[in-house]
C-alpha cells in the first residue's frame, strides 16, 4: 500500500542582518493530516483566533492567545505527528565564485536543497511500497516562468538515485501554491520561522527611535520566542537554534527527529567570525 506525507513551505527574511534565507517546512503523514489540522483549527477558535495567524501579527494584548496554540502546535511536534524543518544562512559564510545564474535564482536554488535534504526523506521509506510527497508552497515570488522551471526541478528530485533506491516519488500535479490565509499548519509554521529570524537577528534588541526603549510588541515577541524555544528545548535539551541539529551519529535522524535546524553553508564558503551565533 502506497504512502503519502503532505509538505507545507514557506519562507522569511530572504536579507537579515546575520542571518538570512529562512525556509521553514511542516512535514504531515497523510494519515493523520485530518487530525491535525482540527485539532488546531479548534484550538483557534477555542482561542477566538478567527483571523490569520502570523508573526507580523504578535502583539502584548494576543501573546498569550499565541503562546496557546503553540502549545499546541508542539505537542503535536513533540509527539512525531507534525515535523518541522527550518533552514538559514549566515552572513560569515559566503560562496565563492556565484556565476549570474546563481544569484539570479537564488532563491529558488536554496528551495531546492531544502526540500532535497532537511528532511531526510530518503531515509524515511523502510518498506518496499511507494511514498509520495505532496507539496504546499505558500505563495511563491517570482514570475511564472520561474516558478513553474522551479517546480520542475522540484519533481526532478524524484530521480535522484536514494530517492529512487527509497521508493520516493514528487509528482508535479501534487505541488500547488496556496494562500496560507486558508493553512492553519502554515500558519503556524510562520510563527516558528519569524520567531526563529526575531532571535538569531537580534531584533528582540531593537529600541524606538523618540524613546531609546523597546516597544511592546518587540517585548511581546521576545515572549513569544522564549516560550518557542523553551517547548524545543523540552524535546531537545540545550538546542541551540543558530547551528545545524546533531544527527547524533545516525543519519537516519534527519528524518525521525521531529524538529530540526540546518545552517546551510556552500561547500565552497568563505568562513569568517561566527563569534554571532546564538543558543
Amino acid at each position: 500500500m502506497s504512502r503519502q506525507y503532505i509538505i507545507y513551505c514557506d519562507e522569511s527574511e530572504i536579507k537579515g542582518a546575520i542571518y538570512s534565507n529562512f525556509y521553514g517546512g511542516a512535514l504531515i503523514r497523510a494519515e493523520d493530516i485530518e487530525k491535525v489540522i482540527i485539532r488546531l483549527e479548534e484550538k483557534k477558535q477555542q482561542l477566538n483566533l478567527f483571523k490569520e495567524i502570523k508573526w507580523q501579527r504578535v502583539s502584548g494584548p494576543y501573546l498569550q492567545k499565541y503562546i496557546e496554540l503553540m502549545d499546541e502546535f508542539f505537542d503535536l511536534i513533540k509527539g512525531d505527528k507534525v515535523k518541522i524543518r527550518i533552514m538559514f544562512t549566515h552572513k560569515n559564510f559566503q560562496p565563492q565564485n556565484l556565476e549570474p545564474y546563481h544569484r539570479d535564482h537564488e532563491y529558488f536554488i536554496l528551495y531546492y536543497q531544502f526540500l532535497k535534504h532537511a528532511f531526510g526523506l530518503r531515509y524515511s521509506n523502510d518498506t518496499n511500497n511507494a511514498i509520495t510527497v505532496r507539496i504546499f508552497f505558500d505563495k511563491l515570488p517570482n514570475t511564472k516562468e520561474k516558478r513553474e522551471k522551479f517546480k520542475g526541478f522540484v519533481c526532478g528530485i524524484s530521480r535522484w538515485p536514494e530517492f529512487r533506491k527509497a521508493n520516493i516519488h514528487i509528482l508535479r500535479d501534487q505541488i500547488a501554491e496556496v494562500d496560507s490565509h486558508s493553512h492553519v499548519i502554515l500558519q503556524c509554521l510562520d510563527v516558528i520561522i519569524g520567531a526563529m529570524q526575531f532571535r538569531l537577528n537580534n531584533k528582540h534588541k531593537e529600541k524606538q527611535p523618540d524613546s531609546n526603549r523597546r516597544g511592546k510588541r518587540t517585548i511581546a515577541k521576545e515572549k513569544l520566542y522564549n516560550y518557542i524555544n523553551s517547548r524545543i528545548r523540552d524535546i531537545y535539551p540545550g538546542f541551540n537554534i543558530g547551528i545545524t541539529t546533531g544527527k547524533k551519529n545516525d543519519l537516519a535522524n534527519i528524518w525521525k527527529h521531529p524538529y530540526k535546524h540546518w545552517l546551510f553553508i556552500p561547500s565552497d564558503a568563505s568562513y569568517g567570525d561566527t563569534t554571532e551565533m546564538h543558543k
